[in-house]
C-alpha cells in the first residue's frame, strides 16, 4: 500500500502553497538586504576592480549604493526598490550604527572579517515571521582599535575580535531584537525590543528607516521615487512598487534626506561620476542626530 499524503492545513503551509502556486505573493517582501554591501565585489564598479579600496566602510555612511543595499535587520521587496531597516545610536559613537563594521582583506590578518555580533533566530519559508538580534555596545564602538589590533597580528595568530576590546565588560550592551510579521503579502509589521543588559540606566536612540535604492542616478530618464509626510504617516511612491504607507505605534519625529552621495564631503566637488550634489545627502540624518547639523530636508521630502 502507498500511504496517502495528508495536506497540511497550518497557516504557514497554506501561505506557502499559495505562494508556490503563484496565487499570492508571500515572498514579494522579506529579509533580502545584505548586512554588508560596501567593500565587496557586489558593489564594485571601480576602474581598477579593487573593491576593498574603492568603497571603504568609512564612505558607506555618505555614499549611495548602486547594485544593492545593506543594514541590520533590513527588509526589502524582491527587486530591492524599497528598503526598511533600523539605525541605532548610543550617544557615544561618531556615526549611527546602520551596518556591521568589518575589516577589508588587506586589513584583516585572516582576510575580510565582520566584527559586530548579530544572530538569525527564526524565519518561516514565506518570511511571514522573522526574528533576529543584535548586541549593541553602550560605549563608543572601537573602530580604530579593531583595525590596529588585527594589523598587529600575523596569520599564525587568531583574529582580534570585538569582545577582545573589553567593550562588553559588565554586560554593557543592549540586545536589540527585531520581530517581523506579515498580516498579508504586503502588510508588514515590525517590533523592535531593546533589552539593557547592564546595571546602569541608558538612553538608546532608535531610528526605523525607509529608503529607496538609488537607481535614478544611473538611469537619467528614470522616474525618481518620493517619500513625504501626511498626517504623521510616512507615505511614498515608486513606479515599480506603487504606493507605500508606514505608520508608527507612537509619536515619532519624521526626518528626511536624499539617498544621494555627499560628493562634496567625499570628493570635494559638486558632481562626481554622474552624481549631482544635493543639499540633503545620504548622511544628512546621521549628521543631524549625532552632531545636530541642520542638514535634514525641512520640506519633508526625500528618497
Amino acid at each position: 500500500m502507498v500511504p496517502v499524503t495528508q495536506r497540511r492545513t497550518d497557516p504557514e503551509s497554506i501561505r506557502l502553497a499559495a505562494a508556490n502556486a503563484g496565487q499570492e505573493s508571500w515572498r514579494e517582501w522579506g529579509p533580502y538586504v545584505a548586512e554588508r554591501a560596501w567593500d565587496t565585489v557586489r558593489e564594485d564598479y571601480s576602474a581598477s576592480g579593487d573593491a576593498w579600496d574603492s568603497f571603504p566602510f568609512s564612505a558607506a555612511v555618505s555614499r549611495s549604493y548602486r547594485w544593492n543595499e545593506d543594514g541590520f535587520s533590513a527588509w526589502s521587496d524582491r527587486e530591492q526598490n524599497v528598503c526598511l531597516g533600523l539605525a541605532l545610536w548610543n550617544g557615544a559613537d561618531p556615526i549611527l550604527k546602520e551596518r556591521p563594521f568589518g575589516l577589508s582583506g588587506p586589513q584583516g590578518n585572516h582576510g575580510e572579517d565582520a566584527k559586530d555580533y548579530w544572530w538569525y533566530v527564526d524565519n518561516t519559508p514565506t518570511h511571514s515571521w522573522v526574528r533576529n538580534r543584535y548586541a549593541y555596545p553602550l560605549a563608543e564602538f572601537p573602530y580604530q582599535q579593531l583595525i590596529d589590533g588585527n594589523a598587529a597580528r600575523d596569520r599564525q595568530q587568531p583574529e582580534y575580535e570585538l569582545i577582545d576590546t573589553g567593550i562588553f565588560a559588565d554586560d554593557r550592551y543592549v540586545m536589540v531584537t527585531s520581530d517581523w510579521a506579515k498580516a498579508g503579502p504586503r502588510d508588514i509589521c515590525v517590533r523592535f525590543t531593546f533589552e539593557n543588559r547592564s546595571t546602569e540606566q541608558v538612553r538608546m536612540h532608535a531610528l526605523p528607516t525607509v529608503w529607496y535604492r538609488n537607481s535614478w542616478s544611473w538611469q537619467p530618464d528614470a522616474d525618481k521615487p518620493r517619500l513625504w509626510a501626511a498626517d504623521s504617516v510616512l507615505r511614498g511612491y515608486h513606479d515599480r512598487v506603487g504606493n507605500i504607507s508606514v505608520v508608527s505605534s507612537g509619536d515619532a519625529e519624521l526626518l528626511f534626506c536624499e539617498n544621494e552621495t555627499n560628493v562634496r564631503k567625499l570628493y570635494g566637488t559638486d558632481t562626481f561620476a554622474g552624481y549631482p550634489a544635493t543639499r540633503y545627502p545620504k548622511d544628512g540624518i546621521n549628521d543631524h542626530v549625532v552632531s545636530g547639523a541642520p542638514s535634514v530636508n525641512p520640506e519633508q521630502y526625500g528618497t
